[in-house]
């Protein structure tokens, strides 16, 4: 796949990418694809712990992922989908004021699942999403 353009941002995207192989987003003409975000810090690769906090900075790690492929950031995501452990209304809540804050000028189309496990054991969430960047 030569022909599409594969991002991992410093820091975790880096690990991420010599660890497990994979990257963290691609653009495929004038989308950006992303990886699912959890709330690790993408420098010291730390998990908050309390599940608002983790929410927030998946967020944040989204953001991050999508400027570091060329994106304006969460303006430009038309879908979410999240994965939660536990999902439960206190998981939801932080979703829906995540949204109101980086995207208070629209609302994207969102596919929320509860799971048994993501891929790191301190995760409680990953969020993926896909961006339109003409």
């Amino acid at each position: 796949m030569s022909h599409l353009q594969y991002y991992c941002y410093d820091g975790w995207g880096q690990k991420a990418k010599r660890d497990f192989n994979y990257s963290q987003a691609v653009r495929i003409g004038d989308r950006i694809e992303c990886a699912g975000q959890g709330g690790w810090d993408p420098k010291t690769f730390e998990f908050h712990r309390e599940i608002n906090a983790q929410i927030d900075q998946a967020f944040a790690n989204v953001d991050l992922n999508l400027k570091d492929a060329g994106g304006k950031g969460w303006e430009q995501v038309f879908r979410v989908n999240s994965y939660h452990v536990p999902i439960n209304n206190e998981a939801l809540d932080a979703m829906v004021r995540n949204f109101k804050k980086w995207m208070p000028n629209h609302q994207p189309i969102w596919t929320c699942i509860g799971v048994s496990r993501l891929g790191e054991d301190d995760m409680r969430v990953e969020i993926e999403v896909v961006a339109h960047d003409p």
